[in-house]
């Protein structure tokens, strides 16, 4: 099976490479150019690609063609700008390169007769946020106060009318919430900065240490993808649908922030940021129970282990293995939790 991924080179997209890869798949994709340091690059993964395209999603033909040139059998649209923080920063990037990027990939694989398949991925931050303890289910009403959590709600309604408006390649939406994992050097995101602190003896600052979260580690969150896609592939799973972490893993930034430190070692803390900071939602989970009732999907590691996995990721790496031999090995070891 040939898959189409586009934002390859983000933090999802490597990872979600090799996975492919490892269970015998080809895989193509469409980005930016990755950043500095980021984990495709140390990974050497263009050299394990059968295309591997440098294209802005914002431009409609240049992603028409390079879907058209690749020819996939499946595409997954993760490509996005996907900082909270960022978006209030340039917000007619983020709506441009969320939204009509999202419609722009809509059109392309309608214009392309080889996709059987194409999952949407948006997140957990296009529910309209009331603080409810209890985890958003599909059927809950979008929203979003900040740019970012606005721009997807709208590619999630977008890619709703689209479904409804324009049936043809088998269309699902999968929305997952905060993603954890080794190699992830995006900034502005809480692990990647703790590690990044902890790793030169500094002390991090949290701005909102009581927001709880759902933290997944990312290839429990990449295999309910890959899990949808096998229910489109098999004429099933249309739709919305959830793919979050049991509640053992809502947890407070804080805590997360401590027991990493712990894991780390060498007498690691954080403190508190005091400063004013744009909103943030300070409450956010959700009910992934009909993924895990209609998918036979399920978390294979919880929160601690989540944790674990990626300091331990992080450690190694740092300590000179190779970050492809690394993710290959956490890789096998997950598909062994089967």
């Amino acid at each position: 099976m040939h898959y189409l991924v586009t934002g390859h080179t983000g933090f999802k997209g490597p990872w979600l490479t090799l996975l492919l890869l490892s269970r015998g798949h080809r895989v193509s994709g469409i980005a930016l150019d990755p950043a500095e340091g980021s984990l495709f690059k140390r990974a050497g993964l263009g050299d394990q690609l059968v295309s591997d395209f440098r294209v802005d999603i914002r431009d409609a033909e240049a992603t028409a063609a390079a879907v058209a040139a690749a020819a996939p059998d499946v595409v997954v649209h993760m490509a996005a700008q996907s900082l909270v923080r960022e978006s209030y920063r340039n917000p007619r990037y983020t709506y441009e390169t969320n939204a009509m990027g999202t419609l722009n990939v809509l059109e392309a694989v309608a214009a392309t007769p080889s996709v059987r398949a194409h999952v949407v991925v948006t997140t957990d931050k296009v529910y309209r946020n009331v603080n409810q303890e209890t985890g958003y289910v599909e059927t809950d009403p979008l929203g979003g106060d900040d740019p970012y959590s606005a721009s997807k709600a709208m590619a999630d309604l977008l890619t709703q009318s689209w479904i409804r408006s324009f049936p043809g390649t088998p269309t699902a939406i999968a929305r997952a919430g905060n993603v954890i994992g080794g190699g992830d050097i995006t900034r502005e995101r809480l692990l990647p900065d703790l590690i990044a602190a902890y790793a030169c003896g500094q002390a991090p600052l949290l701005r909102f240490p009581h927001a709880v979260r759902p933290w997944q580690h990312v290839l429990d969150c990449l295999n309910g993808y890959l899990t949808l896609v096998d229910a489109l592939l098999d004429g099933s799973g249309l739709g919305r649908w959830n793919f979050g972490p049991g509640r053992d893993s809502f947890v407070e930034v804080g805590q997360v922030a401590t027991l990493a430190a712990e894991l780390w070692g060498g007498g690691a803390h954080w403190e508190l940021d005091d400063e004013k900071h744009p909103h943030e939602a300070n409450l956010l989970a959700l009910d992934a129970s009909k993924a895990q009732r209609e998918l036979g999907w399920r978390n294979r590691l919880g929160f601690r282990d989540a944790l674990a996995w990626t300091i331990d990721w992080e450690r190694r790496v740092q300590a000179g293995g190779d970050p492809l031999t690394v993710t290959q090995e956490q890789i096998g070891a997950f598909e062994s939790l089967k």
